[in-house]
């Protein structure tokens, strides 16, 4: 698959036009309702099948399939994701109004991170073909484990990333609306919600190194491993909005992700063996997500929204207007002055 470089700069043009109309439709801090969560996700999951449709065009169905295959992998994963969003803004109760913009900061950082890890997987498969039997065998170790540890709990609040966070950031107690930064006294703080922005990014690199093998396992086309997983990435909010008080419902959907990973891991390993043709993957893959999630909701039925459970909440609370008012701008540092400090120094500042 040979693909120009105007190729890549039209994608990345798309994808970085396609962030700014999202900027733009959410600069204003609301709650974003099921209504409004469930017209962005058709917008986005219809952007992503048409470039696959247009891949399918220029470059024939085995690329179009390959590259669809990448996309539901991404697109499932992606869902364990959005659980552990719920418990981390929950946690922290970050006020609903906030989450947009920390998820859309958050998912700029994973298209940085994960075209880095996609064009070092790329590099080291062009090198070191034998590369992928790690990849393989690290997928399935990942589905075992994620089978065996289905029912653990995640505490944001006792992860390692917060508790280096607050012993190295100097950090205020208060959400100050959507500002990451603020300056109080001279002294920069890092806000609330600066602590979950970054767990939110640590998550998501921690999710990569499970997805981006296995989109390898798929497809060995850089372009196809990007864009399945750039358009797939672009859809993470308004899914989050969409699922996160449902996600109690999707009881055995852990297991169909683990299921999904040995299957992509063997398909790895047995790559010089026997080959198994995109299209049985995309059925297979398609079939594990499908079953998984329908005898969820069957198992499930009748139970309404309600939102993620944790042990206890974060000891944040929303700024006053007082206390809006007195923050100082970030950008500019106060002096201070000293008690020995000459008249006539000053009076040449003035």
């Amino acid at each position: 698959m040979t693909v120009p470089l105007w190729a890549w700069l039209t994608v990345l043009g798309v994808i970085m036009a396609m962030l700014a109309i999202d900027l733009i439709a959410h600069r204003s801090a609301h709650i974003i309702g099921v209504k409004e969560a469930a017209g962005w996700s058709i917008f986005w999951v219809a952007s992503g099948v048409t470039f696959g449709a247009i891949i399918w065009w220029l470059f024939g169905a085995e690329f179009g399939q390959q590259y669809f295959a990448g996309f539901v992998i991404e697109k499932s994963l992606a869902v364990d994701n959005v659980f552990i969003w719920a418990i981390i803004f929950t946690a922290f109760a970050v006020p609903p109004q906030f989450q947009h913009r920390v998820l859309f900061l958050g998912v700029l950082g994973a298209l940085v991170f994960r075209g880095i890890f996609i064009a070092a997987g790329a590099a080291l498969i062009e090198n070191f073909s034998w590369v992928l039997y790690i990849f393989g065998a690290f997928l399935v170790f990942t589905g075992i484990q994620m089978l065996r540890h289905r029912n653990q709990n995640f505490d944001p609040e006792k992860s390692r990333t917060y508790t280096w966070f607050r012993g190295h950031v100097p950090m205020t107690d208060v959400f100050y609306e959507q500002r990451l930064l603020i300056r109080k006294g001279g002294i920069l703080l890092a806000t609330p919600l600066l602590a979950v922005l970054v767990l939110v990014e640590v998550t998501d690199i921690v999710f990569a190194v499970d997805s981006i093998p296995a989109i390898f396992a798929v497809t060995s086309e850089p372009f196809l491993v990007f864009t399945a997983n750039a358009f797939a990435i672009l859809g993470l909010r308004a899914m989050y909005f969409l699922l996160a008080d449902l996600m109690h419902r999707f009881v055995y959907l852990k297991i169909g992700l683990a299921v999904l990973l040995v299957w992509v891991g063997v398909k790895m390993l047995l790559l010089e063996v026997f080959y198994i043709p995109t299209t049985v993957s995309l059925l297979v893959i398609a079939s594990i997500l499908t079953v998984s999630i329908v005898a969820s909701l069957v198992a499930t039925r009748g139970q309404s929204r309600r939102s993620v459970e944790v042990t206890s909440a974060g000891p944040f609370r929303m700024a006053t207007d007082d206390e809006l008012a007195r923050v100082e701008s970030v950008w500019r540092k106060s002096r201070v002055r000293t008690s020995n400090e000459s008249g006539a120094d000053r009076d040449r500042r003035k």
